[in-house]
């Protein structure tokens, strides 16, 4: 017998004096927040050696991701409640898979926000030299970047999408400048070939979507933060696919702008395109600080939702005895141990990799490795809230069900379960092997976790 969904979040978690729940724009500005980070300032640059067929690969992509928000937006309508994939993989496949989809998805937040801090410091170092200069000041900064998101999360959801709001409308506005206003600079003459690989359109296509696969990784997170969305079964799904569309747009009219702006082959070895294309557009050098400025507020926010995320779902299953107990307190609308947990991992993290030698032990370091490893983890409650979206259409009354809707949503789960397939093979090999790996560690875990439960329900 399958586990039961767990019992819609209590009223606690929107009391408080500085506890809100979200309403409809601050859920859409969570969501592209989310998915938009620093990566974006990279991404032309990176698919620029396939050509301009990087764009369609980009346009696949973008119909992956649009399919697997309106799944998400479908599971909210059905169990709208802090957790996410979590509270849909237990409620169809039962507790092991709930914790799963729980365990890979807390792995990837704290490792990717380590990873985060450590990108922002990089444009930090931009704009104060000074903390290029030294690495215990990186290490500081990149501990600050982690932390004051950290606070404003501990603060209250109202602080939390107070902060959302701003970053989100600060970062887009130089972003909108280029995807936008690089429109009227634009020479096609630039763009450079269609296909500058001697590879196969569709190699070309699979090559450059290998890159750009995990541009999209944050859909889910209104559906994380259903407990905290204002009517969910409607906002939820309506802030998940707004909010991947406004990403996919900057994605695809950014790209194609900067590839308009800037020469091919000075593109292909770019290490700052977003810069280059302010500098054609206006002339000068100061697009180097306005992209930099750009891109450590647009981290920062990013910081900021994955902060919440990455408490929201162990709070979920610790209130179902899958998690420690105390990744259940929950004060101001926000899971402050986990929070806390959270964030001293990352930290952690952060610290080691600035202390331990560089060096001798391997080709790569643990701080690589675990970053590789998330890229594998993330895709993991993907594919299990898909096949859950599957299960539940499986499952239901024919009679009772409209059987146009029926097929439309099954052919979107179908989609977006082959998308997270996707996902999962463009990670790569070794990827597969350390997460895989990785995510079995979390069986001890569920056993000690699963035992306790027993004993305490005996």
């Amino acid at each position: 017998m399958h586990a039961p969904a767990p019992t819609p979040t209590p009223a606690e978690e929107a009391a408080g004096p500085h506890a809100r729940r979200f309403g409809l724009p601050i859920a859409t500005c969570l969501v592209m927040g989310n998915i938009i980070g620093g990566g974006i300032f990279l991404l032309p640059a990176s698919v620029a050696p396939f050509g301009t067929i990087s764009l369609v690969a980009f346009g696949v992509l973008t119909a992956g991701a649009i399919a697997l928000a309106l799944v998400f937006g479908r599971l909210a309508e059905r169990l709208p409640q802090t957790g996410g994939p979590y509270v849909y993989a237990r409620a169809a496949f039962g507790d092991f898979a709930g914790f799963l989809a729980a365990w890979s998805y807390w792995i990837t937040t704290w490792v990717s926000n380590a990873a985060l801090a450590v990108a922002a410091v990089g444009y930090l170092g931009v704009l104060f030299p000074v903390i290029a200069q030294h690495k215990a000041a990186m290490c500081l900064a990149a501990l600050a970047v982690q932390w004051l998101p950290a606070l404003a999360n501990l603060a209250g959801t109202r602080y939390v999408g107070a902060v959302q709001l701003v970053s989100t409308v600060l970062k887009f506005a130089p972003l909108l400048l280029v995807a936008v206003g690089g429109l009227f600079f634009f020479d096609p003459a630039n763009l450079g070939p269609f296909r500058a690989t001697d590879q196969s359109p569709v190699g070309a296509v699979s090559a450059a979507a290998a890159i750009l696969l995990f541009s999209y990784l944050g859909v889910e997170s209104a559906a994380v933060s259903a407990g905290e969305v204002r009517d969910p079964a409607r906002n939820v799904g309506r802030a998940t696919v707004l909010g991947t569309v406004g990403a996919a747009f900057v994605y695809l009219l950014g790209t194609l702008s900067v590839f308009g702006l800037v020469a091919h082959e000075e593109l292909v070895s770019s290490e700052a395109p977003f810069t280059d294309a302010v500098n054609a557009m206006f002339g000068g050098t100061w697009g180097g600080t306005l992209v930099a400025c750009a891109a450590v507020i647009s981290m920062v926010g990013a910081l900021n939702g994955w902060t919440l995320l990455s408490a929201q779902t162990p709070y979920a299953a610790a209130r179902d005895g899958l998690f420690p107990r105390a990744f259940e307190t929950k004060r101001r609308g926000v899971p402050v141990v986990g929070v806390v947990v959270t964030v001293a991992l990352a930290s952690g993290l952060t610290i080691y990799n600035t202390v331990a030698p560089q060096e001798g032990a391997g080709s790569e370091g643990v701080f690589e490795i675990l970053v590789l490893i998330t890229t594998f983890t993330a895709t993991v409650p993907y594919l299990l809230s898909t096949a859950a979206q599957l299960f539940f259409l499986l499952c239901g009354q024919p009679e009772r069900v409209h059987r146009g809707r029926l097929v439309r949503d099954a052919a979107l789960a179908g989609l977006a379960f082959a998308f997270s397939m996707w996902l999962v093979a463009g990670s790569g090999y070794a990827a597969v092997y350390q997460g895989v790996l990785f995510l079995f560690a979390g069986v001890l875990v569920y056993a000690v976790m699963s035992a306790h439960k027993r004993r305490a329900a005996a």
